[in-house]
Protein backbone atom coordinates (compact mmCIF):
# COMPACT_ATOMS: atom_id res chain seq x y z
CA UNK A 1 0.00 0.00 0.00
CA UNK A 2 1.50 3.56 -0.88
CA UNK A 3 2.28 5.53 2.04
CA UNK A 4 0.03 7.95 3.09
CA UNK A 5 -3.21 5.29 2.36
CA UNK A 6 -5.34 3.16 4.49
CA UNK A 7 -6.67 0.17 4.02
CA UNK A 8 -10.49 0.99 2.97
CA UNK A 9 -13.13 0.39 5.82
CA UNK A 10 -14.63 -2.68 4.16
CA UNK A 11 -11.37 -4.75 4.46
CA UNK A 12 -11.01 -3.52 8.12
CA UNK A 13 -14.77 -4.87 8.59
CA UNK A 14 -14.05 -8.32 7.05
CA UNK A 15 -10.63 -8.59 9.59
CA UNK A 16 -12.42 -7.67 12.44
CA UNK A 17 -15.73 -10.06 11.40
CA UNK A 18 -12.58 -12.94 10.49
CA UNK A 19 -11.24 -12.11 14.36
CA UNK A 20 -14.75 -12.61 15.67
CA UNK A 21 -15.74 -15.81 13.55
CA UNK A 22 -11.89 -17.08 14.99
CA UNK A 23 -12.71 -16.04 18.81
CA UNK A 24 -16.12 -17.69 18.44
CA UNK A 25 -14.78 -21.21 16.96
CA UNK A 26 -12.02 -20.96 19.76
CA UNK A 27 -14.62 -20.11 22.36
CA UNK A 28 -17.04 -22.85 21.45
CA UNK A 29 -13.68 -25.25 20.92
CA UNK A 30 -12.76 -24.87 24.54
CA UNK A 31 -15.95 -24.92 25.67
CA UNK A 32 -14.82 -28.62 26.21
CA UNK A 33 -12.81 -29.21 28.92
CA UNK A 34 -11.29 -32.69 27.21
CA UNK A 35 -11.03 -31.49 23.98
CA UNK A 36 -7.33 -31.05 22.25
CA UNK A 37 -8.11 -28.02 20.44
CA UNK A 38 -4.98 -26.84 18.01
CA UNK A 39 -4.83 -23.86 15.99
CA UNK A 40 -5.49 -25.58 13.04
CA UNK A 41 -9.08 -27.01 14.26
CA UNK A 42 -9.92 -23.48 15.46
CA UNK A 43 -9.62 -21.89 11.92
CA UNK A 44 -10.93 -25.12 10.65
CA UNK A 45 -14.11 -24.56 12.65
CA UNK A 46 -13.46 -20.72 11.64
CA UNK A 47 -13.82 -20.91 8.00
CA UNK A 48 -10.28 -18.97 8.06
CA UNK A 49 -6.87 -19.77 6.60
CA UNK A 50 -3.95 -20.76 8.89
CA UNK A 51 -2.87 -16.99 7.84
CA UNK A 52 -5.44 -15.44 8.89
CA UNK A 53 -5.50 -17.42 12.24
CA UNK A 54 -2.12 -16.05 12.64
CA UNK A 55 -2.46 -12.71 11.60
CA UNK A 56 -5.06 -12.14 13.94
CA UNK A 57 -3.01 -14.38 16.78
CA UNK A 58 0.26 -14.74 16.53
CA UNK A 59 0.51 -17.98 19.50
CA UNK A 60 -1.80 -20.12 21.11
CA UNK A 61 -1.09 -17.50 24.14
CA UNK A 62 -2.55 -14.69 21.92
CA UNK A 63 -5.53 -16.30 21.40
CA UNK A 64 -6.19 -17.59 25.21
CA UNK A 65 -5.53 -14.07 26.21
CA UNK A 66 -8.36 -12.72 24.07
CA UNK A 67 -10.95 -15.53 25.35
CA UNK A 68 -9.85 -14.22 28.12
CA UNK A 69 -10.40 -10.53 28.30
CA UNK A 70 -13.31 -11.04 26.50
CA UNK A 71 -15.13 -13.30 29.17
CA UNK A 72 -13.83 -10.45 31.60
CA UNK A 73 -15.29 -7.94 29.81
CA UNK A 74 -18.76 -10.04 29.83
CA UNK A 75 -18.62 -10.26 33.56
CA UNK A 76 -17.85 -6.73 33.61
CA UNK A 77 -20.79 -5.50 31.92
CA UNK A 78 -23.09 -7.94 33.67
CA UNK A 79 -22.34 -5.93 36.56
CA UNK A 80 -24.01 -3.34 35.16
CA UNK A 81 -27.33 -4.58 33.26
CA UNK A 82 -27.87 -7.48 36.40
CA UNK A 83 -31.21 -7.10 37.90
CA UNK A 84 -33.09 -7.97 40.85
CA UNK A 85 -35.81 -6.57 43.33
CA UNK A 86 -33.07 -5.73 45.88
CA UNK A 87 -29.39 -4.67 45.86
CA UNK A 88 -28.85 -8.08 47.40
CA UNK A 89 -31.00 -10.03 44.42
CA UNK A 90 -28.84 -7.68 42.26
CA UNK A 91 -25.42 -8.73 43.34
CA UNK A 92 -26.82 -12.21 43.67
CA UNK A 93 -27.22 -12.56 40.39
CA UNK A 94 -23.42 -11.32 39.61
CA UNK A 95 -22.21 -13.75 41.57
CA UNK A 96 -23.66 -16.66 40.04
CA UNK A 97 -22.75 -15.17 36.26
CA UNK A 98 -19.67 -14.65 37.91
CA UNK A 99 -19.56 -18.19 38.82
CA UNK A 100 -20.87 -19.79 36.00
CA UNK A 101 -17.51 -17.55 34.55
CA UNK A 102 -14.97 -19.03 36.85
CA UNK A 103 -16.34 -22.56 35.92
CA UNK A 104 -16.38 -22.09 32.29
CA UNK A 105 -12.82 -20.49 31.88
CA UNK A 106 -11.03 -23.17 34.19
CA UNK A 107 -10.17 -24.61 30.99
CA UNK A 108 -8.73 -21.55 28.84
CA UNK A 109 -6.93 -20.48 32.75
CA UNK A 110 -5.15 -23.41 32.93
CA UNK A 111 -3.93 -24.00 29.74
CA UNK A 112 -3.58 -19.76 29.56
CA UNK A 113 -1.18 -20.49 32.72
CA UNK A 114 0.71 -23.03 30.48
CA UNK A 115 2.08 -20.31 28.55
CA UNK A 116 2.47 -17.55 30.43
CA UNK A 117 3.04 -17.46 33.96
CA UNK A 118 1.55 -16.51 37.27
CA UNK A 119 2.86 -12.94 37.26
CA UNK A 120 1.53 -12.36 33.77
CA UNK A 121 -0.10 -8.67 34.71
CA UNK A 122 -3.06 -10.27 32.21
CA UNK A 123 -4.44 -11.78 35.35
CA UNK A 124 -4.18 -9.03 37.87
CA UNK A 125 -5.58 -6.73 35.53
CA UNK A 126 -8.59 -8.76 34.78
CA UNK A 127 -9.44 -9.09 38.04
CA UNK A 128 -8.83 -5.45 39.17
CA UNK A 129 -11.62 -5.09 36.19
CA UNK A 130 -13.57 -7.91 37.77
CA UNK A 131 -13.42 -6.03 41.43
CA UNK A 132 -14.04 -2.55 40.11
CA UNK A 133 -17.70 -3.57 38.43
CA UNK A 134 -18.94 -5.43 41.61
CA UNK A 135 -17.77 -3.09 44.28
CA UNK A 136 -20.72 -1.20 44.06
CA UNK A 137 -23.17 -4.05 43.81
CA UNK A 138 -21.57 -4.69 46.96
CA UNK A 139 -21.32 -1.70 48.49
CA UNK A 140 -24.92 -1.26 47.63
CA UNK A 141 -25.94 -4.76 49.11
CA UNK A 142 -24.54 -3.91 52.84
CA UNK A 143 -25.92 -0.82 52.93
CA UNK A 144 -29.20 -1.92 52.32
CA UNK A 145 -28.38 -5.08 55.44
CA UNK A 146 -28.95 -7.63 53.07
CA UNK A 147 -24.74 -8.64 53.01
CA UNK A 148 -22.85 -9.07 55.91
CA UNK A 149 -19.79 -6.00 56.54
CA UNK A 150 -17.02 -8.28 57.12
CA UNK A 151 -16.59 -9.49 53.92
CA UNK A 152 -14.61 -7.46 50.93
CA UNK A 153 -15.83 -8.51 46.80
CA UNK A 154 -12.01 -10.39 47.21
CA UNK A 155 -13.41 -12.57 49.72
CA UNK A 156 -16.17 -13.32 47.97
CA UNK A 157 -14.89 -13.81 44.23
CA UNK A 158 -12.07 -16.12 46.18
CA UNK A 159 -14.61 -17.78 47.70
CA UNK A 160 -16.75 -18.54 44.55
CA UNK A 161 -13.42 -19.52 42.49
CA UNK A 162 -12.61 -22.01 45.30
CA UNK A 163 -15.95 -23.31 44.47
CA UNK A 164 -16.01 -23.52 41.06
CA UNK A 165 -12.52 -25.43 41.02
CA UNK A 166 -14.24 -28.36 42.95
CA UNK A 167 -14.79 -31.18 40.27
CA UNK A 168 -18.67 -31.77 39.63
CA UNK A 169 -21.30 -30.99 37.17
CA UNK A 170 -23.63 -28.08 37.69
CA UNK A 171 -26.27 -30.43 39.60
CA UNK A 172 -23.70 -30.91 42.16
CA UNK A 173 -21.73 -27.68 42.37
CA UNK A 174 -24.58 -25.50 42.60
CA UNK A 175 -26.25 -26.79 45.95
CA UNK A 176 -22.58 -26.15 47.61
CA UNK A 177 -22.53 -22.50 45.73
CA UNK A 178 -25.94 -21.74 46.92
CA UNK A 179 -24.69 -22.37 50.63
CA UNK A 180 -21.98 -20.26 50.20
CA UNK A 181 -23.79 -17.38 48.95
CA UNK A 182 -26.89 -17.75 51.58
CA UNK A 183 -23.80 -17.11 54.41
CA UNK A 184 -23.38 -14.25 52.93
CA UNK A 185 -26.46 -12.56 54.75
CA UNK A 186 -26.37 -11.06 57.79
Amino acid sequence: MPPGQFPSPAKRADAERNRDKILTAARSAFADPDAEVSMAEIARRAGVGMATLYRNFPGRRELLEALYAGEVSAVCAAARTVSGETPGAVLMAWLHRFFAFATSKRHIASELLEHTDRDNPLFDTNRARVIAAGRPLLRAAQRAHEVRRNLTLEQILDMIIAIATIQGDARYLEPILQAALDGLRP
